[in-house]
Order: structure tokens, then sequence, then C-alpha cells
């Protein structure tokens, strides 16, 4: 019990109004105690409680010391439980407590046939020990205290070697013993001996106490906050106490889960209050692990009227959100902010906000979600008046993404770079607006910008971020700073752990292929494949969805890359092979047919490479590389396709603007069609961008 006695512990004999002692049916004044005690005349004082109340050594020394205990004289009363004999006590009342001798039916005499007197005994005794343990733990004798508290339980399982009764046990005895089992764990804890903490919160929930529903759910609480905080791994439950066929946790984190999910499934049962600090424990401990879908349905289960239902709905946002469910954490974002509810909440509408960039067909509505929370970014949230104008300028981007005409979309990315611009004029050292303002100016083609943001935020993290390197890979590499790319991809890979290595690899690959050098590419491609069957054999088959995205290797990616390497090399057995293992790992995939088709146009069967281009569009309507290769195929097979190829290039070009090759083939296009201007026009935004093309899309690295 953390160091607070319960009220009634040792004073259950004893009133305080009239200050009496009672004991055997027989009460006595204490004053003439007191007055012996006062003296120091402790043999005198022990001798006027037996004989006036009828008692043995033991329990006079018991009554005296917690009289004293309750005086407040600590010291006194320890020099008083030091003159009992624990283990002589024992001995003496074990027989009498209980005794167990078969009888003809087998059953044992246990302790409903013991009168209550010998219950009354063993608890004055038990209870002089415990608080004797509580002095001690005044005293600052941390270990001392421990090790007097430990005597208390190893004598209750000596009395009762079979754990206590449910039914027919002193209600004292008790509470002198629920006491003792949550207090022992406490002081380990207090002394430094967590492995001994350990022991005893495991003796406390698996032994059989007797305990009541609060005390075990405050020694399950305990436990699992000294599990979560401690900083000491503890080793999984002995096999002793696992039962066939449960569930054994591995780790601190999943014992401190498994016990706090126990808690809360009280709660609903209504076996014990709500307590708000196991949720919240609950909830550092599954977002730790990337859990975040279990504690949703934690949350849901919650009674209704215990939660406030909009911070329900917003922590529920925050799980679906991390879980990757975005559409429903929006959904639960909308009824928190809707007119009758909490429309002007600014984290809710930045939290709104910022889901709605990740989506260029929810850009819009973000927009309005992110000038509403800069207008009511005032007062206590006026710091939030910078996040405001991240969000505003993401969703500005990802507007622009899906504009109908040039114009709107220029104006959309100058605005987008206005905002975010304005937010890192309100803080200065935010290394995350570092990176999307890179990523915005490098999309904009303004790489000298690009290339300062990308530095700087590698300096602000000190290169730990995977993201900071292949930012500035790229942008170097859309200056055709190849080199200078190579050498900043070899650093990340001092800076990164192996299993963050894949769209290094990848990177490093097709700056190889970006300078003609594609045996050389070969090999970062035989990197990834050993890096994905090294992640297969330490996550095993059964990965989950946050581990995955967390190790960055995607086995089909590197099939498929290889397959268009072995194809640009006219390798084509070997870029078939390939594409049968990505065919393995995605039956249906646009990106698989596309390659598919350019390996058939290259051997001269452009009726297959026709049809595989077309079932690329059917499985991916807005394959912006299939839409380029189909309508190039379709100008070379009949001159009468020209409209139909001008269609499907313009269409490319819609939803990927910076697209050199669409460029360069609708100039094509118009030049067969006798629009000369149109074409030239064309060719020089193709020459253009290939000044400033990165080996991959800026947007791959968001």
């Amino acid at each position: 019990m953390s160091g607070n006695e319960s009220p009634e512990l040792g004073q259950a004999d004893v009133d305080p109004s009239v200050r009496q002692v009672c004991a055997n049916g027989i009460c006595m004044q204490t004053n003439v105690v007191e007055a012996k005690l006062d003296e120091g005349n402790i043999q005198e004082a022990e001798s006027a409680l037996r004989e006036g109340l009828s008692l043995n050594f033991e329990e006079a020394r018991a009554l005296l010391g917690r009289l004293e205990y309750q005086r407040g004289n600590v010291e006194g009363a320890l020099r008083v439980f030091d003159g009992i004999d624990l283990q002589a006590a024992i001995q003496r009342m074990q027989p009498s407590v209980t005794e167990k001798q078969p009888s003809k039916k087998g059953r044992t005499k246990s302790i409903e046939s013991v009168p209550g007197v010998s219950q009354h005994a063993a608890g004055l005794v038990l209870e002089a020990i415990y608080l004797k343990a509580k002095s001690l733990q005044k005293l600052g004798r941390l270990t001392d205290a421990a090790r007097e508290c430990l005597s208390v339980l190893d004598a209750v399982e000596k009395i009762f070697d079979s754990g206590i009764p449910d039914v027919l046990v002193e209600n004292k005895l008790q509470e002198t013993v629920s006491h003792a089992v949550e207090l022992l764990p406490e002081l380990w804890k207090q002394a430094g001996s967590y492995s001994e903490a350990m022991s005893a919160y495991r003796r406390a929930l698996l032994s059989q106490w007797n305990l009541n529903n609060d005390c075990c759910a405050r020694i399950q609480k305990a436990f699992a906050v000294f599990l979560l905080y401690s900083g000491v791994e503890v080793c999984p439950p002995s096999l002793a106490v696992q039962i066939d066929g449960s569930y054994v946790p591995r780790n601190n984190l999943e014992e401190a889960i498994l016990l706090l999910m126990i808690l809360m499934r009280k709660v609903y049962l209504g076996k014990i209050k709500w307590d708000p600090s196991v949720l919240e424990h609950l909830t550092f401990a599954l977002s730790v692990c990337s859990q975040t879908s279990v504690l949703a349905k934690q949350l849901e289960e919650v009674m209704p009227g215990v939660l406030n239902r909009i911070d329900r709905w917003r922590s529920l946002a925050l799980c679906y959100f991390a879980a990757g469910q975005n559409k429903n954490a929006l959904s639960l974002l909308r009824k928190s902010l809707h007119k009758h509810e909490e429309p002007d909440d600014v984290l809710s509408l930045v939290f709104a906000s910022k889901i709605c960039s990740e989506d260029v067909f929810l850009a819009a509505e973000g927009v309005k979600y992110a000038q509403r929370a800069i207008t009511n970014a005032e007062g206590s949230n006026e710091h939030l008046k910078g996040v405001g104008l991240r969000v505003l300028g993401l969703c500005l981007g990802k507007q622009a993404k899906v504009a109908t005409s040039d114009f709107e979309r220029s104006q959309l990315q100058s605005e987008a770079l206005k905002s975010l611009d304005g937010a890192m004029a309100l803080e200065h050292e935010n290394s995350d607006l570092m990176f999307e303002l890179g990523v915005q100016y490098a999309e904009h083609r303004n790489l000298d910008a690009a290339l300062q943001y990308a530095r700087k935020y590698v300096d602000a993290t000190g290169g730990s971020t995977l993201r900071g390197w292949r930012l500035l890979a790229l942008v170097l590499s859309a200056q055709h700073r190849y080199s200078e790319a190579e050498v900043v991809t070899d650093a990340a890979f001092d800076e990164t752990t192996k299993w963050d290595q894949g769209p290094l690899l990848r990177m490093k690959a097709k700056l190889k292929t970006s300078q003609s050098r594609y045996i050389d590419a070969v090999e970062p491609y035989c990197h990834l494949l050993s890096l994905v069957q090294a992640q297969r054999k330490s996550f095993g088959p059964f990965r989950n969805a946050p581990q995955v995205e967390e190790n960055k290797v995607n086995e089909y990616e590197v099939w498929h890359g290889l397959a268009d390497l072995y194809s640009s090399l006219s390798h084509f057995k070997d870029a078939e092979t390939c594409l049968e293992k990505a065919r393995g790992l995605i039956e249906y995939s646009a990106d698989t047919l596309y390659t598919e088709g350019m390996m058939f146009e290259r051997q001269g069967e452009n009726d297959k490479a026709l049809s595989a281009y077309i079932n690329a569009l059917l499985v991916e309507p807005n394959h912006v590389q299939c839409k380029i290769l189909l309508g190039s195929l379709l100008t070379k097979m009949d001159p009468g396709m020209l409209p139909l190829a001008k269609a499907l290039l313009s269409d490319a070009l819609r939803i990927e603007p910076t697209n050199r090759v669409a460029w360069y083939h609708l100039g094509l296009v118009h030049r067969d069609d006798g629009r000369v201007a149109d074409a030239a026009d064309c060719f020089q935004a193709a020459s253009m961008l290939e000044e400033s093309d990165p080996i991959e899309k800026f947007s791959s690295i968001l």
C-alpha cells in the first residue's frame, strides 16, 4: 500500500473517545498502560495488558505496539514489536487455525471449524509485524521493512497452506493480509530492489490471498506502471505459473498491456470504479508498440457518460489516423467540428486539415479547416498559428495537383509556398517544416531553394532521418550532379540501420541507370533481395502492417525494378523471370503490365504491347507511364490515331504536369499533325524539364 495504512487498521479494537482496548470480550482503559509506557516500563505495561485482557505474551506485545504506533511513537512501537517471536507464535497458532486431517469422505477440516479466537490471535500477531514494517518504513529502514512485511506473508502461507478461504475469515485478519500484500512490492521498490519487487507483484497476483476487487486492481495498476516506467527489464513469468494454452507475455510492455486490459475489463463489468489513469497508461503502452487499432477498440468499449463524447471522438480519430484509417479518423473529426459541437476547436481543425493534406481529393476541404484554424488561433492557441499555416500550405500543394488549368495550378502552388514561408517565419527551428518547404520548392523546380532547405533539414536532424538524405540526393540528381548524389547516398548508408536502406539502394541503382551504367545497377538490387530475405527471417511471414511500412523494403518493388533494368539491357528472359516473381506477390498490377508492354514493344510485338498497356489502364486508369507509351505506340501504329494519342498524352500531363516524356511525345504528335508551333512549345517544355528532372519523383519521399 505505498505507505498509507488504512484508518481502520490498528484501530479496530480501540475506541479513541474513551481510550479503551478490547480483547477476548474484555475491555480496559489505556490510561494505566500509557502511563507505564511514558515511564519506559514496557514490561509492566505488557503485564497489565496480559492480566487485564487474558492475553499471551505475543498478543499483549502486539496490542502494546499498536497502541504506541497509534500514539505516533514509531521508535517506541518498534522496541515493543522487536520482542515478538513471530515463528514461535506461528507454531502455536498453526495447529489451531487450520487442521488438515482427511475425513472419511476425503474432505479436510478447514477454517470453518476453528473458533474465532484463534483467528483473532493470528490477526493480532500478524498486524503487529505489519505495523513493525510500517514503523521501519517511516524510519527509512526500507530493506528491513520489506523483510518484516515478507515474513507476514510467509506466516500466512504457513498458517493457511492452501490459501486464505473465501468465507469465515475474520475481517481484521483479512485486512492485515491485504495491506501487507499491497505494501511489500512498494517497499522493495523504495529500497531499490527491483527484482524482488517484481517477484512480490507476481506473488500478490498469483497466490490465493482472497483480495477484494479494489485491492487487486490497485496492485495490478501499480505493477503495470512499474513494468512501463521503471526501466528494468523483468523476465517473463516462470513456467510453474503458466497454464497450457494461455497467453504468456514476452516482455515488460506486453505484460503491462495485459494487466491494464484486465483492469479495463473489470471496469466494464462493474467490478471496480472508473480510473482515468488506467486508460492513460494503456494509451501510452499501445502507442509505443503501434497498436492504436487495439486502443481504439478499448475506447469504443468505454460506457457512455464516462468519457466526454467529443474527447472520445478526438482520441479515436488519433488512433485511426495512426493505424492508417484516415477516412474513419476524418469522419469522427467532422462530427466533433459540427456547428452544434465544437466547430472552432483549433486542435481538431489542424488535425482534420492534416488528414486532408494527404489526399488530393480532400485537399480543398483541408484548406477550409486550416483557414478556420488560423482565424481562431488567438489567445492561448496563438502558438498554433504556425501549424495552421503549415497544413494550409500542404493542402494547397495537394490541391494544385488536381487543378483544372495551368493558371489555377500555378496560383495554388504560389499560395502553398507563401503559406509555408509564413509558417517558417513563426517556427524557425521546425525541421519538418524545412523538409516540406524543400519538397515544395523542388516540385516547383526551384532547385537552389530546395537544396538549401534539404541541407538545413539534414543539419537540423543530425542526419538521423532517411527522408532528409533522400531529398538531398534527389535534388542533386535533378541538377545532374550524379556523383555528388552518390556521395550523399553513401553517407546515408552510414547513418541508417539496415532495415531503412531499401529506398537508398533503389536510389543508388537509379543513379547508376541515369548514367547508363546498367550493369553496375544490378548490384544494388541484389543487395535489396538479400535485405528482403533477412527481413523475412527476422519478422516471419506474419508481420503486421506497421512493421512492413517501417522496414521500407517492398519485395514486389524490388523484383519489378529488376525487371525494368533487365528489360533496358534487352535481357528479356531474365526480365520475364523477375516479372513472374513480381506477379507471385501481386497478381494484377499496372506496373507489371506496363513493364511487360515495354518488353513486347522493344521486341517488335506491338499488338501484345498494346494489349498490355490497355490492361494496365484498366487496372489503374491514372497510370501516367502507360498513357504516355500507349499514346506513342498508337502514333506509330496508325497515323489516324493521332487525336486519341493527343488525348492520352494531354491526360497524362493533367495528372503529372512535369513529366518531360509526356511533353516530348505530345510534341511529336503535334509535329505529325502539322502544328509546328505547338510542337516547338512542347519540345521546349520537355527540354526545360529534362534539365531539372530527378531520378525519382520528389513526391515519392512524402
